[in-house]
């Protein structure tokens, strides 16, 4: 486990043809994959497979080409205008089998690039904010490639590792990236208002980032007794927490915990969870395991989507066939939480677009590819209210969704479904 002055030196045993994990979102050892860039003349045919990451991400610029090529688990924006899908490329799995797939060799990885919080008194790490899949990862990879960050916060649950399992690192201290909310629209109030209708005192959450999570979140104040086990949260969970309102006490899995496999967020975020221990980092697999995730009471997962069809449909990972994000957990938890005692699973969306264009459509946009299915959603719900598809024949569900469509789309949205079936 040799400790290296210099992040130049600490990537130096990545060798031509090797399969490179690089740790995801906050947790992107940015330093080490910029010396990895660097290095290019070196190298040639090294694939690099990742969920989202921070920073530029010059691996994917064309003039990499014979060192570099991508395999993203998940397109982040870093990565959208360079998918190409040949150099650049997108692999669909759901987020809960990435760790199955990188443990049973179908998706063999040589080397894990990793950042880490500094060892305690026990020589032990841990991942911080990203578990995650990385927890697979340093299991299976050949070499474990680390920075030691000082302001990286140390998480209990499954990515403690040991520094004698780290195979090269080196030390330094940088400061994570930070999401900062955004100020929530009264379009975003409406939608998190509806949603928020949908949860009942001593629901376990799923939630993710952004507006509409946030404006959810934001309309619970009033409830007791909540509970989190999410595949990530970001700091719009942090005030139902520091009030009490989130308490984690009628969770039947982890009671007492704040359960997730990553977050994203600001400062404030990072120093909370930062050896604290009612708050839990776990292997993804588990996290988003349909079967773990059925054993909470009243389970509300709240997701997005880009659009839905009269029928159900949800895309949530492309605009028509243009891949933006990835397939990600939103399954795993729609068919957990259908599965809860009380369960509530939710689809979460604005009407239209920023650009005006309606998001509730008599059909997907061609190419576009379906998350989730139409027979797993139940609620959707938009600023002008609640569709509850479950139990529903298509014609049903063709006039509920139309009823929360914007106002303007509605008349074309009932005569589509008339003319598609005359």
């Amino acid at each position: 486990m040799p400790k290296h002055a210099s992040a130049h030196d600490a990537v130096a045993a990545v060798q031509s043809g090797h399969r490179v994990f690089i740790h995801g979102g906050v947790a992107t050892p940015v330093a080490l994959v910029d010396a990895l860039v660097a290095q290019a003349d070196r190298l040639r045919d090294v694939e690099l497979i990742h969920l989202h990451t921070s920073g530029p991400a010059a691996y994917a610029d064309a003039r990499y080409a014979p060192s570099f090529k991508v395999a993203n688990l998940f397109v982040g924006p870093n990565l959208r205008a360079r998918l190409d899908h040949e150099r650049v490329d997108y692999l669909p799995c759901f987020l809960s089998e990435i760790p199955a797939l990188f443990r049973s060799g179908r998706r063999r990885l040589d080397v894990a690039l990793v950042q880490v919080s500094p060892p305690d008194r026990h020589g032990l790490c841990t991942l911080g904010t990203s578990v995650d899949v990385a927890h697979a990862a340093i299991e299976v990879a050949d070499l474990v490639i680390a920075q030691v960050n000082p302001r990286m916060p140390r998480v209990h649950g499954d990515g403690v590792l040991a520094l004698t399992e780290i195979d090269h690192w080196y030390e330094e201290a940088s400061e994570l990236p930070e999401v900062a909310p955004e100020p929530l629209s009264d379009l975003e109030r409406a939608v998190g208002r509806h949603v928020a209708s949908l949860v009942e005192d001593g629901a376990t959450l799923q939630m993710g980032i952004g507006a509409i999570p946030n404006a959810a979140l934001a309309e619970l104040g009033n409830h007791r007794h909540l509970g989190v086990h999410t595949e990530m949260w970001s700091d719009g969970l942090l005030p139902l927490l520091k009030s009490g309102v989130v308490d984690n006490s009628v969770k039947r899995i982890h009671p007492g915990r704040t359960i997730s496999g990553f977050v994203m967020g600001t400062r404030a975020l990072y120093d909370f969870i930062d050896d604290n221990p009612a708050v839990m980092q776990l292997d993804i697999a588990y996290v988003n395991a349909a079967e773990v995730i059925r054993r909470n009471p009243k389970v509300v997962a709240i997701n997005s989507a880009v659009e839905v069809d009269l029928t159900g449909q949800v895309c949530a990972d492309s605009i028509g066939a243009k891949i933006i994000s990835g397939v990600g957990g939103q399954m795993d938890f729609i068919r957990g939480a259908s599965l809860s005692p009380g369960g509530r699973p939710i689809i979460a969306l604005p009407s239209r677009t920023s650009k005006g264009q309606a998001r509730i459509v008599p059909l997907l946009r061609h190419g576009a590819g379906v998350v989730t299915t139409r027979a797993h959603v139940h609620f959707v719900v938009t600023e002008h209210g609640v569709a509850d598809l479950y139990g529903k024949t298509l014609s049903e569900r063709a006039a509920a969704l139309t009823a929360i469509a914007h106002p303007e789309d509605r008349e074309a949205l009932a005569r589509a479904w008339r003319d598609a079936r005359a």
